[in-house]
Formats: structure tokens, C-alpha cells, sequence
């Protein structure tokens, strides 16, 4: 037997050539389609609601390719390379506008064929439907009869999965490829998880992310970002901090509360225009929690991300304060061998390493041999276990010199896999904090010396780098190196 659900009135299907008049109907839907799910549950508190299943859908986009002729060689993304059936489903059409304006452009113009808007067949959870703060658990007294799970769609595991950028999607027969590396749910979990962990709304973050091990970094950084509000003389419209705190430039006045207790990892953010500025995240320390944030970031689409932190130097050679630019990665963090296998080779890419070798220059005022003695590029190995030494460390060891390692830390592999694997751009600069080898252990006087000398200018440094990617045109910095056989058409 068939069950009924209780839905608003069917959308029709529209395509369009227009962009924008796309993305637009894509907001329709949805907008409609969750404020009769909040309707509806506003309701279901009260025990006013009919006792029926209530059911809304995602808005999805469809798109037919009638040829195998190719577009341009030279594009990394915004075509889809064989004849068919592709389509995604969409959530946020209001956060992801520019987003979805520009994949649309592309593909209509690549492809000289129109989009189609419709209502797709998959329920949007009432979790996702709400406004964020919102508990679903009710301390309403009024009897309600119908269990939660009987009256709305909960969020559904099938469709909160990776297969898609781990490339183990295999549609079903007459089913349509995907357009996008990310449906709806999926991207919806994701957004909830960002704003649980890092205590601002998913609206605030940058298209070009820092990420960070230690708070010195987040402490420098709110230092500068206050300073430049003040000022009001930036190119940063305003700074978010968590709780979403928000200072707006020419002012030393905040709105919003700040949070009374910190969340696992703070996110910090100088707005620009059109989403170029600056998202700065604490991480906290080892391979898993670097995983866990990338998995999530990367439903934002952003343009690249870099990570900041510390290491230990490897070499005699080095000294304390140099830098590394890592150009390959030792993956003995083992978070992501399941879903990318460690034999992958994670290449680095021309355009971020060009950028933090410039920005490297640039701050210090070096160049040439100098610039060499105070930063080396090389191999950076990131493990799962923060106190290796203390087991018999003759083996890893003799592994790290026969991979020609220079530095050993436990997130950077992880940030630079996950970001391969999810077609973000990604890049490492570290600063050598301590080298167990040699016997150069961080003691307390000499960590406070060294933390008041370089974080600074490291961060200095990672903030100009994400400043001459901003500048690059997105199509650039997507490198087709982080593109496999078959692609979806959204980056």
C-alpha cells in the first residue's frame, strides 16, 4: 500500500539558459519547502497537527548532454565530458547563490544547453529544515500523540555519504550521474557539524581558510583583525569570531554575545567581498580532528586552504623559527586510508606553492640564498602518534630518512589529502618548533621566546598568501590535477 504524505502544492519543472533566474527558482522551492516543514512542526508542538506524515523535497538541478564532443582541454571544471543524464540535489540555495551562479554559467555556455529546475524526490529532514539554534526536542507540556519519526523525514544515512569525491559512485540503471560532489544532505550534515564545532554560522566563511594547531596563532590573528576594524582600513568589511560576534570595520563596537565556553574548533573570519577573505580555524592537535574539519569545510567549496603550524625539524641543518614548504607528504596519519589509499600520490600544487614561496619572501625581505637558509622545501611527514619517541624510534626513524623527510607533524598530510580528495586546493607551511633528533626539545622558557618571535610573522605570512590566490581567478587555482577521469561538472 502506498502511504500519503501531507506536502505543499507540486512545483512544475522550468529550465532555463539564465543563471540567475535558475538559482533563483532554486530558492523558491527550497524556501517554500522548509517554511512548510517550520510550519508544520511549530504545530506538531503545539499538538494542533493532523496525525499524518508531512513531507517536503530539496529543489534539484537536471542536466542532459546530447554529445560526446569535448569543450575546451583546458578546463578543469564547468562541463560534463560524456553524453547523458546528470543531476544534483540542492540545499541552501541562498548561501551557496554565487556558488551555483557561476557552475551554472559554465555549464550553459560550455555546453550551449539549458537547465532544468524541479523539485526532486528526496525529503528535506525536518533537523535541516529548522533555523539554526533550533531543538527539535520539544519542552512544550501539550500531549503529542505522534511520534517525531511518524510525522517528518529524519536525516537518512543513504544519503549522507562520500561516494561521490571517493569516486565509488556507481549509478543505478537509467539513474542520472551527479552533477555536483556533494547532494544535499549531505552538504546540510556538514553545515550543522561546522557550526557545532566551530560556533559560527556557516554564512561567515571564506573562500580561502588557514588552519591551525595553536592558539597563539588565533590570538595574533584576533589582535590584527581588531586592529584593522579599528583602523577601518582594510580590505575586510568586518570580523566574525564565535558566537558570531561581529565587529564592522571603522568600529571597536561588537554584536553578538560571545561564547561561555569554547567549541572544539573556533573559527575566525575577516569577511571580504565576494567571500575573499579569510576563515582562521583552530584545529587542535592530531590527524583525526584535522579530517573532521576538512570533511566539512569542503561542502563550502572554498577556493584553497593552508595550514599553519608546527613541526619538528628533521635535519641538523635546520634552526628553530625556519619554515617549511612542504611539496610532498609521508601519510602515516591512517584517518583517510579508507578513503583514499595511501599509494595516491598527493602532488603539490604550482599556484599555492608559488603563492606561500612570495608571501615567504615578501615578509621576511629575503630572496636567494637567504630566503633558502631560512626556509626549505621538502617532505613533511604527519603521524597519529604525538609521542613517537618515546618507543623504540629506530625504525620510524630509518623510515623518515629513506622517505627524505625534513619535518614530522601529525595534521598536515591529513589537510593536504583530504583536500586532494575533495578538490580543494590545499598547501603547507610550517614553522620548526623543536628538534627531537638533535636533542632541541621545546623547554618552557625557550617555547615562550619562540612563540613571541615567529607565530607573527607566520601568520603574516599565511594571510598574504591567501590574499595573491584571492587574486587569481577561480578556474586558475582549481588545478586539473585534483580532477579524475570522470568529474562531476561543479567544482
Amino acid at each position: 500500500m502506498t502511504r500519503k504524505y501531507k506536502s505543499p502544492p507540486a512545483f512544475s519543472p522550468q529550465t532555463y539558459t539564465d543563471p540567475v533566474a535558475a538559482v533563483d527558482r532554486l530558492i523558491e522551492i527550497y524556501e517554500r519547502n522548509t517554511a512548510f516543514l517550520r510550519e508544520a512542526f511549530g504545530r506538531y508542538l503545539t499538538g494542533d497537527l493532523p496525525a499524518e506524515k508531512h513531507r517536503a523535497c530539496y529543489p534539484e538541478i537536471r542536466f542532459r548532454n546530447n554529445t560526446y564532443a569535448s569543450v575546451s582541454s583546458s578546463l578543469s571544471y564547468g562541463y560534463v565530458s560524456q553524453p547523458g543524464k546528470y543531476s544534483t540535489t540542492i540545499t541552501q540555495p541562498g548561501l551557496f547563490k554565487g556558488y551555483l551562479r557561476h557552475q551554472l554559467e559554465l555549464l550553459i555556455t560550455n555546453h550551449e544547453r539549458p537547465v532544468e529546475i524541479v523539485e526532486s524526490e528526496v525529503p528535506i529532514p525536518l533537523h535541516f529544515a529548522l533555523e539554526g539554534g533550533t531543538h527539535v526536542a520539544s519542552e512544550n507540556p501539550a500531549d503529542i500523540s505522534a511520534a517525531l519519526r511518524d510525522t517528518f523525514d529524519v536525516p537518512d544515512i543513504e544519503y549522507v555519504n562520500d561516494f561521490i569525491v571517493n569516486g565509488t559512485y556507481e549509478p543505478a540503471d537509467g539513474e542520472s550521474s551527479p552533477l555536483s560532489p556533494f547532494p544535499a544532505q549531505r552538504t546540510d550534515y556538514s553545515l550543522h557539524r561546522l557550526a557545532h564545532y566551530c560556533a559560527t554560522d556557516p554564512s561567515h566563511f571564506q573562500n580561502h581558510v588557514l588552519f591551525t594547531n595553536y592558539q597563539f596563532y588565533i590570538d595574533e590573528f584576533c589582535r590584527l583583525a581588531h586592529d584593522m576594524m579599528k583602523d577601518g582600513d582594510s580590505p575586510y568589511s568586518a570580523f566574525v569570531e564565535p558566537g558570531n560576534v561581529i565587529t564592522q570595520s571603522g568600529s571597536t563596537q561588537s554584536t553578538g554575545e560571545h561564547v561561555t565556553r569554547q567549541p572544539q574548533m573556533p573559527a575566525y573570519h575577516l569577511i571580504g567581498k565576494k567571500g575573499r577573505g579569510i576563515t582562521l580555524i583552530n584545529i587542535g592537535v592530531g590527524p583525526s580532528n584535522a579530517k573532521t574539519i576538512t570533511d566539512h569545510v569542503a561542502v563550502l567549496r572554498p577556493h584553497a586552504w593552508l595550514m599553519l603550524g608546527h613541526c619538528a625539524g628533521l635535519r641538523n641543518s635546520q634552526s628553530l623559527g625556519d619554515y617549511v614548504l612542504a611539496h610532498a607528504y609521508v601519510r602515516d596519519d591512517k584517518v583517510l586510508d579508507n578513503d583514499i589509499p595511501v599509494w595516491v600520490p598527493i602532488p603539490p600544487l604550482a599556484e599555492i606553492q608559488q603563492a606561500l614561496e612570495a608571501a615567504v619572501a615578501e615578509v621576511t625581505g629575503l630572496e636567494g640564498m637567504d630566503l633558502k637558509r631560512i626556509m626549505r622545501t621538502g617532505t613533511v611527514a604527519s603521524v597519529d602518534n604525538r609521542n613517537w619517541e618515546l618507543q623504540d624510534h629506530r625504525e620510524p626513524v630509518r623510515r623518515l630518512s629513506q622517505s627524505r623527510a625534513i619535518a614530522l607533524d601529525m595534521e598536515s598530510a591529513t589537510i593536504a589529502a583530504n583536500g586532494f580528495r575533495l578538490r580543494v586546493p590545499y598547501g603547507t607551511l610550517l614553522c620548526v618548533s623543536d628538534k627531537p633528533l638533535q636533542g632541541e626539545l621545546k623547554l618552557p622558557g625557550m617555547a615562550s621566546k619562540f612563540y613571541q618571535d615567529q607565530v607573527a610573522q607566520h601568520l603574516q605570512i599565511g594571510m598574504l598568501a591567501l590574499r595573491k590566490l584571492a587574486a587569481m581567478e577561480p578556474e586558475r587555482l582549481h588545478s586539473r590535477k585534483l580532477r579524475s577521469f570522470f568529474e562531476t561538472a561543479f567544482q
